[in-house]
């Protein structure tokens, strides 16, 4: 193999019938078939490759992610057609396929090495690591809230930035010019001094052969002319008029229908079940085994799951079949018991001597929470077309990791992963679900038992059962003020440490910490859910930090500010979400105003609820204003919206959210003992953007672990009662509300 060069990694450029391809990370070797008809230079092989434009002077953006409402197909184009001063009116974009060329290597390096530089003779190095890493591990996610932070900023930028340099290299060579006469505007070049322009499109041919630049110059904020913009995003007039495809909407001609039911209790198997489909039973094709679960067949779903349900199936008893949630709530509280008398807890930080100075402190704090398991309850069900037929694969879905689903057939058929073809649709919501495997594979299965193509649709019942879920939580938190109140020691111990590995960590100035966790069995599956452990320990921290407040007989907002009097980003967040929620004015009896403050994949975001908690002990969140710093807000829009999608989401996990396990299965099955934030409950949301100059922050994940404490502290204002267990539907605050009235 030949040496990886800083130049190979950047970027080639190659002509191809017609069309200039710029590749970021190209490096010599073996060329890839997948992408033979856009590389065309003899011994390169594509990396990645993010751009084309075509004769007409389109530019092509080939965007590594999918979209599923937040507007990524959008924003990465914005990127890069603004450092390549396109004309975003010939703009367009392409997903990228499910190929490894395509794989995520600017995500995977952002989350290792976030936004930190190296040195010029390792750089080759470094990013050669992480692109063999990301193509054997099939990683071609969206999640994390990376797509913007980490591949807008490393490939889309840079793709642009490179594009336009050879397309100034090629001008000035073509008119004998100096490339510092010449000017990029609206996708074409142009020399003001002889009165000459020329298309990015005429001018492809010569930038072809130029060579690429190892570091293209990227713009400063100030000249941004399409990033913090709000252009009309992509995928909305396909959603307005019906067109959009979802994975549902897919159809594929000879396509059959399927449902399943896997086994109640996590782990159980099959013991016996008829696959012979009953005589006289219309539109039933097969029945299949699936070892895990059982399959239906039929000409449309609605036949399937009517003989699904009227299909005797026995499954295996398990060690688990009479296990509840309280049980297994004492489990963990055990397991933890039993660690911390062991002195086996694992640390996640130790600064100073918190045991110590706890035992001096002039005031002791000290609360336990509790958090419940979460479904991820997308919208769309959950599904997957599939077709096996001559030794390849076809596959139809909705995926956040179309890479990851490719490698899964063609592991599980035993085929070789060219074998098999993703094409990935839109995604009616995501959150972490449909980064996981799991329906694919049993769509694969059934597919590889028939002769057709089959649509595999989950129940809502199944989707809701069989969920991979946010872990259920413990956590005991302890604090030591000094005389004015202010913490000089703090304790925490919690189950369960998962990703970000930041996610415990605590804003605040406090000398002396120590945090620990303890990692119990379990036998509920677990999965990233919306913005993963910062969903939890945001509403440890922002609830135990309120009480700490309290017990200090201080205002909350002003305790926080004096415990981040050194951290200007977060300063400038708390002040703006106390000047926009009038915090300190009066509000009608019965009601609270509480504040949050959470900094998660690289945005910070404060918010303050307004609620009120009636005679019957109902509460009802009527405003929040939410104030975010996410460096630099590339569509404010599309970032308004993800705040406010955030919020609405965190409040139904904060307020109803709860799957709780019974005989060893999950007791929920839909909306009605799963319920989710209605149009009509969902308060006024304000939401306000701070650009400090920043790099872009994360913009789907960050507004949702500040939702719970804002709402649970409001209702400590309104009603004296602390809410230290979640879903807030569990705590009864009837009484307190009685007496106050």
């Amino acid at each position: 193999m030949k040496k990886w060069t800083r130049r190979a990694f950047i970027g080639a450029g190659v002509l191809a019938g017609g069309t200039l391809v710029i590749g970021i990370a190209i490096r010599p070797g073996n060329r890839s078939s997948k992408v033979a008809g856009l590389i065309a230079s003899e011994g390169e092989t594509v990396m990645n490759i993010w751009l084309k434009i075509a004769p007409d002077n389109t530019v092509t953006v080939i965007i590594p992610h999918a979209e599923m409402g937040q507007g990524v197909h959008t924003a990465l184009a914005m990127m890069l057609a603004d450092e390549m001063d396109a004309d975003w009116s010939k703009v367009k974009f392409i997903e990228a396929p499910a190929e490894k060329e395509y794989a995520n290597f600017a995500v995977a390096k952002g989350f290792i090495a976030g936004d930190a530089t190296f040195p010029k003779f390792l750089e080759e190095t470094i990013d050669g690591v992480f692109l063999t890493a990301v193509k054997s591990m099939n990683f071609q996610i969206t999640g994390g809230s990376a797509s913007v932070r980490f591949t807008g900023q490393h490939a889309m930028r840079i793709a642009g930035a490179a594009a336009k340099t050879m397309l100034l290299q090629a001008a000035a060579e073509t008119w004998k010019v100096p490339v510092g006469e010449l000017k990029a505007e609206n996708s074409s070049i142009t020399h003001a001094a002889s009165n000459r322009t020329a298309t990015y499109a005429e001018l492809a041919p010569v930038a072809a052969k130029v060579s690429t630049p190892s570091q293209p110059r990227l713009k400063s904020q100030e000249e941004f002319k399409i990033m913090g913009t709000s252009k009309p995003r992509f995928d909305i007039p396909a959603k307005v008029t019906g067109e959009a495809r979802f994975g549902m909407d897919v159809q594929v001609p000879g396509m059959k229908y399927a449902t399943v039911k896997a086994a109640p209790v996590f782990g159980a198997k099959v013991k016996a079940v008829d696959t012979t489909v009953p005589s006289g039973t219309t539109g039933v094709i097969k029945i299949l085994n699936l070892e895990n679960a059982v399959a239906v067949v039929a000409d449309g779903y609605w036949q399937a799951k009517t003989a699904l349900d009227a299909l005797p199936v026995e499954f295996e008893a398990t060690e688990n079949d009479g296990l509840n949630q309280e049980e297994i709530i004492n489990r963990y509280r055990n397991a933890m018991d039993a660690d911390l008398a062991e002195g086996n807890l694992d640390t996640h930080f130790k600064g100073g001597d918190a045991a110590a100075t706890l035992e001096q402190a002039e005031t002791l704090v000290e609360a336990e929470y509790q958090l419940p398991f979460l479904a991820h309850a997308t919208m769309e069900p959950m599904n997957c077309t599939a077709w096996v037929h001559d030794g390849k694969c076809e596959i139809w879905c909705g995926s956040q990791n179309p890479l990851g689903v490719k490698a899964a057939a063609a592991e599980l058929l035993e085929i070789d992963i060219e074998q098999v073809t993703v094409h990935n649709q839109l995604l009616g919501g995501g959150f972490g679900r449909r980064s996981e495997t799991d329906v694919v594979k049993q769509a694969v299965l059934i597919a590889k038992g028939v002769d057709f193509p089959v649509k595999l649709i989950w129940s809502r019942e199944e989707d809701t059962q069989h969920d991979v879920y946010r872990e259920a939580t413990l956590s005991r938190m302890k604090a030591g003020l000094d005389k004015s109140g202010k913490p000089i020691a703090y304790s925490h111990q919690f189950i369960f440490k998962h990703h970000p590995p930041e996610a415990a960590d605590v804003p605040y100035d406090i000398p002396n910490q120590l945090i620990q966790y303890s990692s119990p069995a379990s036998f509920v599956p677990w999965g990233n859910w919306r913005s993963v452990d910062h969903s939890t320990h945001g509403f440890l921290t922002e609830s135990f930090i309120d009480e700490l407040a309290h017990a200090a007989k201080q205002d909350p907002f002003a305790y926080r500010k004096g415990l981040i009097k050194n951290n200007t980003r977060m300063l400038g967040v708390l002040d703006l979400v106390y000047e926009k929620s009038n915090w300190g004015a009066s509000l009608p009896a019965n009601w609270g105003r509480g504040i949050s403050i959470t900094q998660s994949f690289g945005s910070i975001v404060a918010e303050v609820a307004e609620v009120e908690v009636g005679i019957e002990g109902k509460v009802k969140v009527h405003r929040v204003v939410c104030v975010a710093d996410p460096g630099f807000a590339i569509h404010p829009d599309g970032f308004i919206a993800q705040m406010e999608s955030g919020i609405i989401y965190g409040l139904a996990a904060a307020m109803t959210g709860e799957i709780s396990i019974q005989n060893g299965a999950v007791a929920q099955s839909n909306f009605h003992d799963y319920p989710v934030t209605r149009m009509h409950e969902a308060p006024k949301i304000e939401t306000y953007i701070i650009n400090s100059g920043n790099p872009p922050g994360g913009a789907g994940e960050p507004s949702t672990p500040g939702i719970a404490p804002a709402v649970t502290n409001a209702i400590f204002d309104a009603t004296g009662i602390r809410i230290r267990q979640l879903p807030i539907s569990k705590n009864d605050l009837r009484a307190s509300i009685r007496q106050t009235t």
